[in-house]
C-alpha cells in the first residue's frame, strides 16, 4: 500500500471527508464545483425533474489573461505554475472543441461495461451528466484535465457575480499552493467520493456466486483507490446514517484502471542526444531550441558516467615481496639510448621509473644548477622556505604526543638564494664538526642543541657539482617525550622559480639537451600548448635541500607526469605508490583526519602495508632522472645536501588526458583549484595538433562538444535576461581565468563585477547567486562563436602514421 493510500485510508475511517486549509473552500477539487448554498458536500445524483445539460467550458476573462501571461513567460514558471498553465490550456482546447461541435455528446450509462471496449473514466458535470465518454473500440481515450473555473473557488453563499479580478487572482494563488494540483483524474474522482455524504456504491463483484450486486456503502478497492477499505471494516454508526442508498442512475463505478499520468497528456520534447559526429552549426541550432534556464551543467565527463570518486584498490591480496616491489630503472650508456623510443615507452609503462646515468650520457652540465652558480647569477632571487622537524625518512612522529602520525607539519616563510646558501653551507659544516667529535670519542654539548643555525650564519659553498660527497648517519631518533629533548628543525628551500629566460638562460638552454618527451617545452608535451606560464608545471623549479628536507605525499597537479633531476651532491630517498591505490591512501588520510588534497601528510609505512598497498622505495643519486607517471602518489626526503630541478610534462596519450579530466572534475567537488585550465588547453590542442589516436581524439572532441554547448546556453540565457554581451578577446600569453568565488575555470564567457576596486571574474553560477537577473554584471566574450565552431569542425581524426621500427633496445 502506498503512502498516499495509507493516508487516505486513515482519513476515510472517520467521516469520508477531505479537509482543506482555511483559506480554501471545502469540497472536492476542480473540476467538481461545490453546489450553491452552504453545504460542503456533493451528491452525484441526477435530479428526476431536471434534464441533463451540456457542460460549459467557458473561461473567465481573468483565466484567459492568466493563460496568456503564462505562455509569454513559460521559461520562468515554477512547477506549480506550469501545471496550472497546462490545466488552462486543456480547458481552452475543450472550449474550442465545444464551439466547433454542435451535436450533443453521446451518453453512456454509468457503471456499464461493454464486452471489448476498454474501461474508461466518466467525468460528470454539476448536474450529473457525463462530460465525455469514449465510444467504440477504435476511439482514442481522451482523459480530460481538471477545469479551472472561478465558480470552483466560491465560498459557501458567495455568488458568481461577486467575483472580482482581485478575488480570482487571490483564489488562483491559493490554487497554486495546493500540493495535489497535478493529481490524476482518477485520484480527483476518488477524493470527491471520499467527501462526506457522497453516494457511492461498490462495483459488482464478479466472483459473487449468486451474481447479485453488493449493497455495501463502501468504495471499490481498486489498485489505486486512496481509501482501499477492507470489506470487513465496519463503518461507524454516525457515518452509516449519513450515507444514503443511491438510485441506479446515480451510481458511479470506479474501475481498476491504471493511474492517469498527467504528464503524458502534455507533449514533451525528446531529450536531445548530442554526439561528437555533429557539426558545430547543428549543435548550436539544437541548443537555441532548448528551454533556457540558469542551471547549465559544466561537467566534462559522459552524461552516463557517475560523479568522480576515489577508486577502490585492487582486490588482490599482495604478498610481502609484492608489497615491496623493485623500482623500475634503466641505465643509459650513451646519447643514442637516451633518444631511443624505447626509453619513453619504458617510462610510460611503469608508475615510476629511474633513468640512471642520464647526465653523463647527455653530458649535462649540472654545475649550472649548483648553489654557487645560483648565488653568482641571481643572489637576491626569492626562495620559499619550509621549516620542518628532522626525522627518519620512514617515520613521522608527533612532537607533542610522541606517537606516529600522518600529519606533516611545516611553517612557511621567504628568503633569498644568497641567504639560504649561507644556511645550507653552515649546516654542512656543522655536520662535519659533529662527525669529527664523534670520531674522537667525545660528545659535545651541541648534540643536545638544534644543529640548524639561522640563515644569517656564516658558511661556504655547498650543493655544487664539485662538492665532496660524504655519507653521514642522518637517522635521527624519534621524539621521546619522556626525556624532554627538543627535536631538531631544518629549513627546506622550495619552489625557486627559474622561468625567467633573461635571468636563467644558460640553465634553460642546457635542459634542451634532454630527449623530447622529457623537455620543458616540446610539441609532444600537452603543457606546452596551454599558451601561458603555469609556474612549476610548464616551467622549471629548483629545490635547495639539507638532510631531512621533505616533500610531503601528493599526486601531481591534474595527474600530469613529472620530471625530477638530482643535481647533487647528496642523494634523495623516494617513496611511490601506483595510481590504482590513491583511493585507498585518500581513505587513510580521512581516517587520520587529514584532507587528501588540502592537507600535508607523510604516510606511515606500516599503515600502508596493513592496507595492502605496495610501496616503491629507492635512492635518487646525482645525475639520475626520476619519471613520475600520471597519477602516481609519491613523497621524497633528502638524504644529503643537494639541489633538485623539476617540472611537469603531459604526453599526448589518452590515459594522460583522461586522468587529467577526471582529476579536473574531482577537484570541483572538493573545492580544490585545478591550476591546469583543461578547457583552455583542450581548445588549444584542437588548434595546434593533429591526433591519430582515436581514443585521445574522442576525449578531446567530447570536451570541445560540452564546452561549445555550455557557451551557447550561457549566451542564450544572458540574452534572455537582457544583458549585453561585449566582445573582449584574448591577449597574447594571457592567463586563463578562474572564478573569484569558487575558483573553477571560466572559459570564454566572463561575468565581471567590481569588488573592492577590483574587477573580479565570476562564473555563471556564482554570478546568479549574487543577482538572479545578473544585475550589476558585465558579460564579456573572449572568442566569437564562429571561431569556436571553426575550431570544432576542423578538429578531425587523422589516419595512423606508421613509425619506423625501433633500432635500440634498453638494457
Amino acid at each position: 500500500m502506498s503512502s498516499r493510500q495509507q493516508q487516505n485510508r486513515n482519513g476515510s475511517s472517520q467521516t469520508f471527508q477531505k479537509t482543506y486549509p482555511a483559506s480554501t473552500p471545502q469540497g472536492p477539487p476542480p473540476p467538481y464545483p461545490s453546489p450553491n448554498g452552504g453545504s460542503t458536500t456533493k451528491r452525484f445524483k441526477t435530479e428526476p425533474d431536471k434534464l441533463p445539460t451540456q457542460p460549459s467550458f467557458t473561461m473567465a476573462p481573468q483565466q484567459l489573461q492568466l493563460l496568456q501571461y503564462f505562455q509569454q513567460n513559460v521559461n520562468n514558471l515554477t512547477p506549480s505554475q506550469q501545471n496550472l498553465m497546462q490545466h488552462l490550456q486543456n480547458q481552452y482546447r475543450l472550449m474550442q472543441q465545444q464551439a466547433r461541435s454542435q451535436r450533443p455528446q453521446p451518453q453512456a450509462a454509468p457503471g456499464t461495461r461493454s464486452g471489448t471496449t476498454p474501461p474508461a473514466y466518466t467525468n460528470f458535470s454539476q448536474n450529473g451528466s457525463p462530460l465525455n465518454t469514449p465510444t467504440g473500440t477504435g476511439d482514442k481515450l481522451v482523459q480530460p484535465s481538471p477545469v479551472v473555473n472561478p465558480r470552483d473557488f466560491l465560498s459557501p453563499g458567495q455568488h458568481s457575480a461577486d467575483i472580482t479580478a482581485d478575488n480570482l487572482e487571490e483564489d488562483l494563488k491559493d490554487l497554486l499552493s495546493q500540493k495535489d494540483l497535478a493529481a490524476t483524474l482518477a485520484e480527483d474522482l476518488l477524493k470527491h467520493f471520499g467527501s462526506e455524504g457522497a453516494d457511492v456504491k461498490e462495483e459488482t463483484d464478479c466472483s459473487n456466486s449468486n451474481g447479485n450486486n453488493s449493497s455495501q456503502n463502501t468504495i471499490s478497492s481498486g489498485s489505486f483507490s486512496p481509501l482501499n477499505i477492507d470489506s470487513k471494516t465496519e463503518m461507524p454508526p454516525e457515518t452509516r446514517r449519513k450515507v444514503k442508498s443511491p438510485t441506479q442512475e446515480s451510481i458511479l463505478t470506479v474501475k481498476n484502471e491504471p493511474p492517469w499520468d498527467f504528464e503524458s497528456s502534455v507533449e514533451k520534447k525528446a531529450k536531445i542526444e548530442y554526439n561528437i559526429d555533429m557539426d558545430a552549426q547543428t549543435i548550436l541550432g539544437l541548443c537555441k531550441n532548448e528551454a533556457v534556464n540558469g542551471d547549465i551543467t559544466s561537467i566534462l565527463l559522459s552524461d552516463s558516467s557517475p560523479p568522480p570518486t576515489p577508486p577502490d584498490p585492487p582486490a588482490i591480496k599482495l604478498t610481502h615481496q609484492q608489497l615491496l616491489p623493485p623500482t623500475p630503472s634503466v641505465y643509459l650508456d650513451n646519447k643514442k639510448h637516451a633518444f631511443s623510443p624505447q626509453l619513453q615507452e619504458f617510462c610510460l609503462k611503469h608508475p615510476i621509473a629511474v633513468v640512471r646515468g642520464l647526465a653523463s650520457a647527455l653530458k649535462l652540465d649540472l654545475g649550472l644548477f649548483s648553489t654557487k652558480t645560483l648565488v653568482e647569477a641571481n643572489p637576491d632571487h626569492s626562495v620559499e622556505v619550509r621549516t620542518q622537524i628532522q626525522q627518519p625518512s620512514d617515520e613521522n612522529w608527533d612532537p607533542q604526543t610522541g606517537k606516529k602520525v600522518w600529519a606533516c607539519i611545516s611553517h612557511r616563510s621567504h628568503t633569498t638564494i644568497a641567504r639560504y646558501a649561507q644556511y645550507q653551507a653552515s649546516s654542512f659544516k656543522e655536520s662535519l664538526r659533529e662527525e669529527r667529535e664523534k670520531a674522537a670519542g667525545g660528545l659535545s654539548d651541541s648534540d643536545s642543541k638544534d644543529s640548524v643555525h639561522n640563515i644569517t650564519g656564516s658558511g661556504g659553498n655547498v650543493g655544487g657539482g664539485g662538492g665532496k660527497r660524504r655519507k653521514l648517519n642522518l637517522n635521527v631518533p624519534p621524539v621521546n617525550p619522556k626525556n624532554g629533548k627538543e627535536h631538531k628543525t631544518l629549513k627546506f628551500g622550495t619552489n625557486v622559480d627559474l622561468s625567467d629566460e633573461r635571468k636563467w638562460r644558460p640553465q634553460l638552454q642546457e635542459l634542451m639537451k634532454l630527449p623530447a618527451f622529457a623537455r620543458v617545452v616540446s610539441a609532444a608535451n600537452m603543457l606546452s600548448h596551454v599558451g601561458h606560464v603555469i609556474l612549476g608545471m610548464n616551467t622549471v623549479q629548483l629545490y635547495m635541500k639539507v638532510p631531512g628536507s621533505r616533500t610531503p605525499g601528493h599526486q601531481e597537479n591534474n595527474n600530469f607526469c613529472s620530471i625530477n633531476i638530482n643535481i647533487g651532491p647528496g642523494d634523495c630517498e623516494w617513496f611511490a605508490v601506483p595510481d590504482a591505490y590513491w583511493g585507498a591512501i585518500s581513505h587513510l588520510c580521512e581516517k587520520n583526519q587529514i584532507n587528501y588534497l588540502h592537507g600535508s601528510w607523510w604516510p606511515v609505512l606500516e599503515d600502508l602495508y596493513n592496507a595492502n598497498i605496495p610501496v616503491y622505495r629507492f635512492l635518487q643519486r646525482p645525475g639520475d632522472l626520476v619519471w613520475v607517471n600520471a597519477g602516481c602518489v609519491h613523497w621524497v626526503q633528502a638524504v644529503g645536501w643537494c639541489n633538485n630541478i623539476a617540472w611537469n610534462v603531459g604526453p599526448l596519450t589518452a590515459r594522460q588526458y583522461s586522468l587529467a579530466i577526471d582529476r579536473y572534475e574531482w577537484n570541483k567537488l572538493q573545492s580544490f583549484k585545478s591550476i591546469v585550465p583543461m578547457l583552455h588547453l583542450s581548445w588549444n590542442l584542437a588548434r595546434n595538433i593533429k591526433v591519430s589516436d582515436k581514443k585521445l581524439f574522442e576525449l578531446i572532441k567530447n570536451c570541445l562538444l560540452k564546452t561549445l554547448i555550455k557557451c551557447c546556453r550561457i549566451l542564450e540565457f544572458v540574452k534572455q535576461k537582457g544583458v549585453e554581451v561585449k566582445f573582449h578577446g584574448r591577449g597574447k600569453n594571457e592567463a586563463s581565468h578562474y572564478c573569484g568565488q569558487c575558483e573553477i575555470e571560466v572559459f570564454n564567457i566572463l561575468f565581471i563585477r567590481e569588488q573592492e576596486k577590483r574587477h573580479v571574474v565570476h562564473c555563471l553560477d556564482c554570478a546568479r547567486k549574487q543577482s538572479i537577473n545578473l544585475d550589476g554584471f558585465v558579460c564579456l566574450e573572449e572568442y566569437k562563436m564562429q571561431e569556436l565552431c571553426d575550431v570544432y569542425n576542423n578538429f578531425v581524426l587523422y589516419s595512423n602514421v606508421n613509425t619506423p621500427p625501433d633500432q635500440f633496445r634498453l638494457v
